[in-house]
C-alpha cells in the first residue's frame, strides 16, 4: 500500500477503530462497577438530548410557519423538551422507561448483529458478531424479565456489558483490519 494518501488514511482509520474499541470496552468495566451512576448517566444524556431535539424542532417550527408543518413541528417540539425535563426531574421514573426501551433496542440491536455476522461471515473475526448477538439477546431477555423492579441497576449493568462485548468483537475485527493493512502496506 506504500505512502499513498489511501493507505494512511486507511491506516489512520484502523488505529482509530482500535482506539475507539479499547474506549468502548473501558466505558462497560466503568458502567458495570458502578452501574446506579451508569443508569443515571444514560438517564440524563437522553433526557438532554430530548431537550436539544425539542429545541431543534422549535426552531424549525418557527422556520416552517409559512409551508404548513408548524403545528406538527411545534407540537414535536414540546413534547421532546416536556420529555427531557421530566426525565432530568424524575431520574427513577426515567430509569424505569429506558429500561423498557433498552429491552427493545437490545433486542432490534441483536438481530442486525446475527445480520451483520452472517453478511460479513467471510471477514476473519466476524463470528465474533454472531457471539456479540447472541449476549445482546440474552441481555435484552433479561432486562425485560426484570422490569421494572431492578431498574436502576440493571440498566447500567447491562448497559455496560452490552459495551464490552460490543466493544470486544469490533477490537478484534480492527486487529484484523490491521493485519490485512499491514500485510499489504
Amino acid at each position: 500500500m506504500g505512502t499513498s494518501p489511501v493507505a494512511v488514511f486507511v491506516k489512520k482509520s484502523v488505529g482509530l477503530s482500535i482506539l475507539l474499541s479499547v474506549l468502548m470496552i473501558v466505558a462497560g468495566i466503568f458502567a458495570i462497577a458502578s452501574p446506579m451512576a451508569a443508569g443515571i448517566a444514560v438517564d440524563v444524556l437522553v433526557a438532554w438530548l430530548l431537550v436539544f431535539s425539542g429545541c431543534v424542532h422549535l426552531v424549525l417550527s418557527w422556520q416552517t410557519r409559512t409551508s404548513g408543518g408548524f403545528l406538527w413541528e411545534l407540537l414535536v417540539g414540546i413534547l421532546y423538551v416536556f420529555t427531557g425535563v421530566y426525565l432530568l426531574r424524575h431520574p427513577a421514573a426515567g430509569l424505569a422507561s429506558l429500561t423498557f426501551v433498552l429491552a427493545i433496542y437490545l433486542l432490534a440491536e441483536a438481530i442486525l448483529e446475527f445480520i451483520l455476522g452472517l453478511t460479513l461471515r467471510v471477514i476473519p473475526g466476524s463470528r465474533w458478531l454472531l457471539f456479540d448477538g447472541v449476549v445482546t439477546l440474552i441481555l435484552a431477555v433479561m432486562i425485560w424479565r426484570a422490569w421494572p423492579s431492578s431498574s436502576a441497576w440493571a440498566i447500567g449493568t447491562l448497559v455496560g456489558v452490552s459495551m464490552l462485548f460490543s466493544g470486544f468483537p469490533r477490537l478484534m475485527l480492527s486487529l484484523g483490519a490491521r493485519s490485512v493493512v499491514n500485510k499489504l502496506a
